[in-house]
């Protein structure tokens, strides 16, 4: 478990070195001549200045108090990357609530699509300035059929992963998306079912700044739309979805999310104590060291690759009214139902890691940024607290027993993940008939590799964790078989581990895409091309 105070006093930002970062500081030095000029006679010397430093804490408080809500500490002293050319979604954490739109665009017409690119590049959102701005963001991520329709030169295009080329849909095999999962079942516009080529994602924290920049990017594309008929446009919309969560940034299950996410070295990104130092920027953005000390390669040229990322794109349907109703089925009392559910996520509903509190929701503790995410499970060798099976713990073992934890790091990835749809009521057992889900975003330097061996390793098998056949209780594909050792899921507990049966699938995923996060001077290469 992490004992470095440097990280807990760095992320509780009154520091001046941060505060002076902060607008509010550079409003206030403003404010200090003014008032000087106005009042300073009127006040003693020595009064002054003590006056002024009160006022300064104060606006300190407030800062921190924003910096907990963004999750992050922004240490200039820190940066080694290019902030302003990598697009805000690789490294700025969503805003607290959040409020957006997935757009999904189809190219018909080269041209079109980069006069497009062009149209929106000014409006998509770099990293340098996140913690100063809070105003909407919009992302532009591609598709390799979208490179191909946007015109990208043939020697580019095969300087891909061969895994992004052939998609998502094209590697199910191998991300274990068989049954209810299978590409067969996905819905359009997704994988063989359509032609996505863009995707324009735009989050907010508020819904006025929401809506606002999600007019302008219309704006921008309706000139090249033909309403009447769409496939004769020269752009298509082929889908708009929109999502959300309130202040308490619950999945549509009712658990806190987006706790866990890896701190980026050379991002001067600091996230709140966590059980690890952060990881190294090659892992996540092209173009920089990787863990092994190597840039790998990527897409060419430089200024195509570099400060580019990949992102992986999956849409859940969410069954919760079956997940409370296995909760009741199985336990005794509404208190052993929330245990259970805690359990089977590895946190408690506020966000409380098990391992730091076993027995009951600390609604305090799963508030705290500083905290919530400060935890191994070297001190859980059995399992006893959080079960070896819990999704937290298959996606992060962190220093679980048998793991490297170098092995671990390099399967980290920054996760994005949103809800669309209502939060269902724990009491609830019958399904309301409503569309609720996820958007699960992944992104990694090599994303899509990553994700299909947590995809078929750490969700849909047990043996790196001695649990045989068993599944990812929430991410796992399930039948509810009552003899079958994939449906089953084992709490070790004195004075004889308990296992519970029949578990059924509880996220359906009903589509995809492996998607590549070009940098700001890559889609002005592209908008360029000829």
């Amino acid at each position: 478990m992490s004992n470095d105070t440097s990280k807990n006093d760095t992320f509780k930002i009154a520091d001046a070195q941060d505060t002076d970062e902060h607008p509010l500081t550079d409003k206030l030095h403003d404010l200090k001549d003014e008032l000087k000029d106005e009042f300073g006679n009127a006040i003693e010397d020595g009064k002054f200045e003590t006056w002024f430093k009160d006022i300064k804490q104060q606006v300190g408080d407030d800062i921190e108090t924003f910096a907990r809500k963004a999750r992050g500490v922004f240490n200039p002293n820190l940066v080694t990357m290019q902030l302003e050319d990598i697009q805000s979604i690789i490294l700025h954490e969503r805003p607290v609530p959040y409020f957006g739109t997935l757009v999904a665009l189809k190219i018909n017409n080269p041209q079109i699509g980069r006069q497009m690119t062009a149209k929106v590049l000014p409006d998509v959102t770099g990293s340098k300035d996140w913690h100063k701005d809070m105003q909407a963001t919009l992302s532009i991520v591609i598709t390799y059929e979208g490179l191909e329709a946007l015109g990208v030169p043939q020697s580019s295009l095969d300087s891909f992963p061969e895994s992004f080329k052939v998609g998502m849909a094209g590697r199910a095999d191998k991300l274990r998306d068989i049954d209810v999962n299978a590409p067969e079942t996905w819905t359009a516009p997704f994988g063989n079912k359509g032609d996505v080529h863009i995707f324009a994602a735009i989050i907010a924290d508020t819904e006025e700044k929401w809506q606002t920049k999600l007019a302008e990017l219309k704006d921008d594309i309706s000139v090249h739309i033909n309403p009447e008929n769409p496939a004769q446009g020269h752009i298509e919309i082929l889908m708009e979805h929109d999502f959300g969560a309130t202040e308490d940034v619950k999945n549509v299950f009712g658990y806190q999310d987006g706790i866990s996410n890896p701190e980026i070295e050379g991002s001067g990104i600091q996230t709140p104590p966590s059980y690890t130092d952060p990881i190294a920027a090659g892992e996540f953005v092209l173009g920089y060291e990787s863990e092994a000390g190597l840039i790998p390669p990527m897409p060419q040229p430089e200024v195509l690759g570099k400060n580019g990322s990949f992102m992986v794109l999956r849409a859940y349907d969410s069954h919760v009214a079956k997940f409370n109703k296995y909760l009741r089925d199985n336990s005794d009392s509404v208190e052993e139902a929330e245990l259970l559910g805690a359990k089977m996520w590895g946190r408690w509903r506020s966000g409380a890691p098990l391992v730091l509190s076993p027995d009951y929701d600390d609604e305090e503790l799963g508030a705290d940024p500083s905290r919530n995410n400060d935890f191994g499970y070297k001190e859980d060798p059995y399992g006893k607290r959080c079960p070896f099976g819990a999704h937290a713990r298959r996606m992060n073992p962190r220093d679980s027993k048998d793991f490297i934890l170098s092995d671990v790091r390099v399967h980290r990835i920054v996760r994005r993940v949103v809800g669309f749809g209502e939060v269902l009521p724990p009491d609830v057992t019958e399904d309301d008939g409503k569309e609720r889900g996820l958007f699960f975003i992944g992104i990694n330097a090599h994303a899509m590799e990553t994700v299909e061996f947590l995809q078929s390793q750490w969700i849909n098998d047990g043996n790196f964790m001695n649990l045989g056949e068993e599944r990812d209780p929430m991410l796992g594909i399930h039948h509810g078989n009552k003899n079958a050792a994939a449906d089953t899921f084992t709490v070790p507990a004195d004075p004889i581990r308990k296992r519970y049966h029949s578990i059924e699938t509880f996220n359906t995923l009903y589509g995809g895409e492996y998607l590549f996060i070009p940098s700001l001077s890559a889609l002005k290469w592209i908008s360029e091309l000829s």
